[in-house]
C-alpha cells in the first residue's frame, strides 16, 4: 500500500537478511527507539546537521520498539519532513533493543552502519569519529564511554560485569555497554544471517571482524526522561552475553560439583571416625544441617544454570519471528 509522497507502507513479519538494498548510501545510522517522546525533537537538532556536515550519503533508520507514548508519531511526522534521508520501521509491539537493532540492519542500505541511543548520552556529532577510525581499515569500532555520566552503582555493575564476561567468553570489549558502534556491510550481513531468539550483537560483530578496535567518545547525561534499562535487565542482558557465546559456566559448575563430592564424601569419613573414635557429637545436627543446606543451594544454582542453557534451546527450537512490524515509513527509490 502506498501512501501520500511515495511512502511505501509495507506490512511484514521477518525480512531476508540478504535482499538487495535499492538506493544504497555510505552510512546507515541505526537507532532504537522506546518511549523516547521528550528526547526525540532534541535529538533531531543535533543528529541532522551532524550528518549534514560530512559531506556524505546518509539514511537514518529509525525502529520503534512498540513505545506507548507518542514517539511513533513523532517519527511519522520527521518522515514527513526529511523522507528523503529518513526510514521507520514501527513494531507492533515491545520485543526489546538488541531485536530493534537487528531490523534495523535489515532495513538498512549503507555500506556502513552506525547504531545509536535515542537518548542522547552518546553525541551524534562523534559519527564522524567512528567513520574515521573505519577509514583506516577497521571492519568494527568499538567505544569507551569518556566520563562517563552514570550512576555509580550502574558503573560498578558494568566493570563487574566486563571481567567477568572477559573471563568466559574470551571477547575484549572494554565498555560493552556504550550503544554507538559502527559496522561494515560485511559484518552486518553475517549478524543477519544468525537466526539466534537472543543474542549480543556487540559481541557477535566483534567475533565475525577481522580488524576491530576501539575508541573513546564523549558521554552525556540523559537529555531527558529515564533508563529502560533495570537492574534485572542487565542481569538478564548479561545472562543471555554468558550462554549465547560460552558453555564455561557448566564446565565451571561440573568442575564445583566434583570438588564439592570429594569434600562431602571426606566430611563423611571423618564424621564416621569422630564418631568410633570420641562417640556422638553434640549439636552435630546443626553442623549437617548447614552441609546440607549448603549442597541444596549449589544444587539449584547448578539447576537455574542448566535451565539457562535448556531456555535457549527451547526458544530456538520453536523458531518464532524475532519480531513482526507492523509498517515501514520509506520513500521509493
Amino acid at each position: 500500500m502506498t501512501g501520500r509522497d511515495g511512502v511505501d507502507l509495507r506490512h511484514h513479519g521477518v525480512t531476508v537478511a540478504d535482499a538487495p538494498r535499492p538506493g544504497a548510501v555510505a552510512v546507515s545510522v541505526v537507532i532504537p527507539v522506546y518511549n523516547e517522546e521528550p528526547t526525540l525533537p532534541l535529538l533531531f537538532a543535533r543528529l541532522y546537521p551532524a550528518l549534514d556536515a560530512l559531506g556524505i550519503d546518509y539514511e537514518i533508520v529509525f525502529v520503534n520498539d512498540g513505545s506507548v507514548d507518542r514517539s511513533a508519531q513523532i517519527l511519522a511526522a520527521q518522515f514527513e519532513a526529511r523522507p528523503d534521508v529518513t526510514r521507520v520501521v514501527l513494531f507492533n509491539g515491545n520485543f526489546g533493543q538488541h531485536r530493534a537493532i537487528l531490523a534495523g540492519f535489515e532495513y538498512s542500505r549503507g555500506e556502513r552502519v552506525v547504531t545509536l541511543d535515542a537518548d542522547l548520552q552518546n553525541p551524534p556529532e562523534e559519527i564522524g569519529r567512528l567513520l574515521a577510525a573505519m577509514d583506516q581499515g577497521h571492519d568494527y569500532v568499538g567505544t569507551i564511554r569518556r566520563m562517563r555520566q552514570d550512576s555509580i552503582w550502574r558503573r560498578w555493575a558494568s566493570r563487574a560485569m566486563n571481567r567477568l564476561r572477559h573471563r568466559i567468553t574470551r571477547i575484549r570489549m572494554t565498555d560493552q555497554g556504550c550503544m554507538m558502534r559502527a559496522y561494515s556491510r560485511n559484518i552486518v550481513q553475517l549478524v543477519n544471517r544468525c537466526g539466534e531468539m537472543n543474542t549480543f550483537i556487540p559481541a557477535l560483530a566483534f567475533q565475525f571482524a577481522r580488524t576491530p578496535t576501539e575508541i573513546e567518545v564523549a558521554h552525556e547525561e540523559r537529555a531527558a526522561g529515564t533508563s529502560k534499562y533495570s537492574l534485572y535487565s542487565l542481569i538478564r542482558l548479561n545472562f543471555d552475553l554468558v550462554t549465547g557465546f560460552s558453555v564455561v559456566p557448566l564446565q565451571w559448575f561440573s568442575m564445583l560439583g566434583m570438588a564439592v563430592s570429594v569434600g562431602a564424601a571426606a566430611l563423611v569419613v571423618l564424621l564416621v571416625a569422630r564418631r568410633v573414635v570420641f562417640g556422638p557429637e553434640e549439636g552435630g545436627l546443626f553442623t549437617l544441617f548447614a552441609i546440607a543446606f549448603l549442597l541444596i543451594g549449589l544444587a539449584l544454582f547448578g539447576i537455574g544454570l542448566l535451565g539457562e542453557y535448556i531456555g535457549r534451546i527451547y526458544q530456538e527450537v520453536r523458531a518464532r519471528p524475532r519480531y513482526v512490524i507492523s509498517a515501514v515509513l520509506e520513500r521509493r527509490p
